[in-house]
């Protein structure tokens, strides 16, 4: 069925965002953007919520001074540790948020896409904790990559589906999540895990994560009685670099996003071999939102490509695609080599081993130390265990 614009209810961020999407899917979101802004005004779910990330979550974060990496970089840099929240990445504030919502809707069953495992994993911790069946769309290329996430969901009782249709990764699993819950949405909830997609959901996810950036605002003015120059984020569809960049869109604070460059100088022409929607990318739409999309000129979505499965995803949240069409946020590239020396060079100077997710903003900013002005907080959105075999796969090339 051909997808459908209903303005009805549907959000934008200047041209980008609404609601493109199936009839099937129009009542189910219509019920969803109600529940949630009902709820976003109801202090007892509030309370709920921010007890679970307090004492389940283990929120707040810390706000690290990493003074090794600041000395090789020669500016003051100050890590957002989102890879301490429980499960290992900041996707379980989005999920914790996102469940309680379809609790209080009576749902009883989670389904979600998943690409690096995390939020996969996110949605398996909160559909444990709070009693959902739960079951998981996953391409097979990331299943391949992540088995030891695949494993952890299973453990803690979801079923890990495979998806083998298309480019078998993250886009994919989106378009399965989807079908699913078309057809399944009187009990189904559908937990997306980026801030992209249709409304509600760039906006929901924005707001479940923005604890992040409210967290380290107070922080680095606790610390540095001051505003960071710059603060510096990995972007695949969104969730944590509008997490922390939301509360700071207001202040004088230069926001770097940075995208997949794929492999390497000589490839990025080839918008196929990366995942920078924002660089590369055309207005198109991409599971039910006009946004930034890897297309080719007769409007056929390119498989994109990461060495991290979270990056490796054709589009861009329509929030994000708004914020750089306006000069906001400002697209930057790390390709698969700049990654992995962020990568080692963290773990090596911090003790920190980061996602390869996150690694792009670290090796970013260790080849473009002058862009992030005296004072920077980088987000580290999770914890590297889950790509090591990836790490070690590749230096075996």
């Amino acid at each position: 069925m051909k997808p459908q614009l209903c303005e009805e209810f549907a959000v934008r961020f200047g041209r980008y965002g609404g609601l493109f999407v199936p009839e099937t899917l129009v009542q189910p979101l219509k019920e969803l953007a109600e529940a949630y802004e009902r709820l976003m005004k109801d202090g007892e779910f509030h309370s709920e919520l921010n007890l679970l990330l307090k004492h389940f979550a283990g929120r707040p974060t810390p706000l690290y001074f990493a003074r090794n990496l600041s000395r090789e970089l020669k500016c003051r840099i100050y890590l957002k540790r989102e890879d301490l929240v429980h499960g290992g990445a900041h996707k379980l504030n989005n999920t914790l948020g996102q469940a309680l919502v379809a609790k209080r809707m009576g749902k009883t069953r989670l389904i979600a896409e998943t690409g690096a495992g995390q939020h996969g994993v996110a949605t398996a911790i909160v559909g444990a904790n709070l009693g959902f069946e739960t079951q998981v769309y996953m391409g097979e290329v990331d299943i391949e990559r992540q088995k030891m996430n695949v494993y952890r969901m299973e453990l803690m009782g979801a079923e890990v589906i495979p998806v083998r249709s298309g480019s078998r990764t993250l886009k994919d699993a989106i378009n399965e999540a989807m079908r699913d819950w078309a057809a399944s949405f009187e009990h189904t909830h559908y937990l997306l895990g980026t801030a992209a997609g249709a409304h509600p959901f760039p906006s929901m996810v924005r707001d479940f994560q923005s604890v992040i950036g409210h967290e380290a605002r107070e922080q680095i003015l606790e610390a540095e009685g001051r505003m960071p120059r710059s603060i510096v984020a990995c972007v695949g569809g969104g969730s944590n670099a509008m997490g922390i960049f939301a509360p700071f869109l207001k202040d004088d604070v230069r926001l770097l996003a940075v995208e997949a460059g794929g492999r390497g100088p000589g490839r990025t022409d080839k918008i196929a071999d990366n995942g920078a929607s924002m660089g590369y990318g055309s207005d198109g739409i991409l599971h039910g939102a006009l946004t930034k999309i890897l297309q080719d000129p007769f409007g056929q979505i390119l498989e994109s490509y990461s060495v991290a499965a979270g990056l490796d995803y054709p589009g861009v949240g329509p929030e994000l695609a708004y914020l750089a069409e306006t000069g906001r946020v400002l697209p930057k590239l790390a390709d698969d080599k700049t990654a992995l020396q962020g990568f080692r060079a963290l773990s090596r100077l911090e003790g920190i081993i980061p996602a390869l997710e996150s690694a792009h903003a670290v090796g970013y900013a260790m080849q473009e130390p002058e862009a992030l002005g005296d004072l920077a907080i980088i987000n580290i959105s999770g914890r590297g265990d889950k790509d090591l075999a990836t790490v070690m796969d590749y230096e075996n090339l």
